[in-house]
C-alpha cells in the first residue's frame, strides 16, 4: 500500500497537482489505525490509503481541504470517548467517540506544485536566475531567445506561472510577443526603460493588444538600486516572491483557486463533525436534518431522536 500511495503522490507533483498526505504518528488503543498509516487526499476530496474509519477519516479530510487552502501543515489528534486529553501547543483535537476509547494522532501536510519560473535568454543575470531559482525549490526552465516562440506553447503555463525575459537585444520582441500571449501571472523583461520603451512601441506595432502590453513588468525586479547581475537577479526573484504571495492571499477569501471547505453539520449521536456535502447518513426529524458519520450513529438516533435533541417527539 505504502509504495502504490507513494507512486500516486509522485505522479500527481509531476503534473503539478496539489494533494495532502496524512500519515499516523501516533495511537492509544483501541484504534483500527497504526503508527505509519498514510492517507493521500486529494483536492476534491477523494482519499486513498487508510487513516482510519468511518469516525477519522471525515476530520482528516476537513483539516486536509484547509491545509490545501492555507499551505500549513497541522498535527491533529482524534480523542475518544472515555480517553484523557493533554492539550498541546499546535495541536488540533476533535472528538472520535464513535467506540470506547483510543486516541490517533495524524500529521497533515499539504504538497503543493513548486512554482513554475521560465526565462528567456542567456547572461549572467539569467545564469545566476536558475541558480537562485533552484534553491529556492522552484520549477525553472531556461529557454534560448531563438526559442521562445517554439518552446513557451509547449511549457503547460499556467496563471501561477513567471516569466522573465532576459534576452539583451536578441529576439526581444519575438520572444515578448509569445510571452504575452500566454496566461502567466508575471511576465518582466531585464532592460532600461529607454530600450524597454523602444520594444513596448515596437509591440504596438505588430499589434500587440494594449491590455497585454499592461500586464508586463519593466524593468524586471523590485527598485532596490540592484547593479550587479546578482543583486538584479536577487531583485526580480524577490518581486516574483511579493507577486506570488500577494496573488495566493488575494485568491484565498474568494476560493475561486481553492479547494473548497464544504458546510459541516455536528453528529447528534457522537458529536463527530461531519461534511455536509458527503454525508452518507441523514435522517429528518419534524423538518429538521441530521446528518451522521456512520450508519451506527444514524440506528442510534432514529429509535429514539428525543434521547439526542431536547424537544423533539419520539
Amino acid at each position: 500500500m505504502a509504495h502504490e500511495l507513494l507512486a500516486l503522490a509522485n505522479a500527481l507533483t509531476e503534473r503539478g497537482e496539489p494533494f495532502v498526505l496524512a500519515t499516523v504518528v501516533r495511537c492509544d488503543r483501541p484504534t483500527s489505525s497504526k503508527p505509519g498509516a498514510k492517507a493521500l487526499v486529494r483536492k476534491d476530496g477523494t482519499v486513498s490509503g487508510w487513516i482510519g474509519g468511518s469516525c477519522a477519516e471525515p476530520v482528516v479530510v476537513k483539516e486536509a481541504l484547509r491545509a490545501l487552502a492555507d499551505g500549513q501543515p497541522r498535527f491533529i489528534a482524534l480523542v475518544g470517548e472515555g480517553t484523557v486529553a493533554y492539550p498541546r501547543e499546535g495541536m488540533i483535537e476533535h472528538p472520535m467517540s464513535c467506540h470506547s476509547g483510543g486516541t490517533l494522532e495524524i500529521f497533515v501536510e499539504p504538497v503543493l506544485p513548486r512554482l513554475q519560473v521560465l526565462i528567456i535568454g542567456q547572461g549572467p543575470v539569467a545564469e545566476t536566475l536558475v541558480k537562485l531559482g533552484d534553491a529556492m525549490d522552484y520549477r525553472v526552465t531556461r529557454i534560448p531567445s531563438e526559442g521562445a516562440v517554439e518552446q513557451l506553447p509547449q511549457c503547460g503555463i499556467a496563471p501561477q506561472t513567471c516569466i522573465v525575459v532576459v534576452t539583451h537585444g536578441t529576439f526581444d520582441e519575438e520572444a515578448l510577443a509569445q510571452a504575452l500571449t500566454t496566461e502567466a501571472g508575471y511576465v518582466s523583461l531585464v532592460a532600461s526603460r529607454r530600450r524597454a520603451a523602444a520594444i513596448i512601441a515596437d509591440l504596438r506595432a505588430r499589434g500587440v493588444p494594449e491590455e497585454r502590453l499592461g500586464r508586463l513588468k519593466v524593468p524586471a525586479g523590485l527598485d532596490v538600486g540592484a547593479v550587479t547581475p546578482a543583486e538584479i537577479a536577487a531583485s526580480i526573484l524577490a518581486e516574483i516572491v511579493q507577486v506570488s504571495r500577494a496573488r495566493a492571499a488575494a485568491a484565498a477569501p474568494e476560493g475561486a483557486a481553492q479547494p473548497r471547505v464544504d458546510a459541516e453539520a455536528r453528529d447528534p449521536v457522537c458529536g463527530m463533525t461531519v461534511d455536509v456535502a458527503s454525508a452518507q447518513y441523514r435522517s429528518e426529524v419534524a423538518g429538521q436534518a441530521f446528518y451522521f458519520c456512520c450508519e451506527r450513529c444514524k440506528r442510534r438516533f432514529d429509535h429514539d431522536p428525543a434521547r439526542y435533541v431536547g424537544g423533539l417527539a419520539g
